[in-house]
């Protein structure tokens, strides 16, 4: 497995964002963007089945070298539109880090809600859609591993902050 000792998760935001594709981001780094101290080593998003969408997000996958992670690369793999029409979830290596793609993530309402309820960010100069916190709170306590419980805590911490 690669490392990344400089990822930035903003180089890979920043041309995800630059493709025009239609996604939110989720997952640890999502966590990061609400406030928590969590430390993350990649980069979940869930995004649009439109077709047109695919294509694009497509295109970009393609553009940063997406390769499946963990798996020898001499197995033929492109990570296309075509790709992504077939698959409910990817875990890549692209040249900017770690990218896990998700189109149903665990406790996570549809897209079209989770996208309506997400949270515009500027996040060092690059503005994304960020999931809001009820549904990292959803999607953590959907999850269930020891890393989304302690997650999860700070998270409702955040939420109990910011009510007052």
């Amino acid at each position: 497995m690669e490392s990344w000792p400089e990822f930035n998760p903003l180089r890979l935001l920043e041309r995800l964002v630059a493709s025009g594709a239609d996604f939110v981001v989720v997952g640890g780094f999502a966590a990061v963007a609400h406030g928590s101290t969590r430390l993350t080593n990649d980069l979940d998003i869930s995004y649009s089945t439109e077709a047109a969408n695919l294509e694009a997000l497509g295109r970009a996958l393609v553009d940063l070298r997406g390769r499946l992670r963990g798996v020898p690369d001499d197995v033929p793999f492109v990570p296309d539109g075509r790709t992504l029409r077939r698959t409910r979830v990817l875990t890549l290596d692209t040249d900017e880090g770690p990218l896990d793609l998700l189109v149903e993530p665990a406790g996570a309402p549809d897209y079209s809600a989770l996208r309506r309820r997400a949270e515009r960010l500027d996040l060092s100069g690059v503005e994304v859609l960020v999931a809001s916190i009820e549904d990292l709170v959803a999607m953590k306590r959907a999850a269930g591993r020891p890393k989304d419980t302690l997650d999860l805590e700070e998270l409702e911490a955040i939420v109990r902050l910011r009510a007052g």
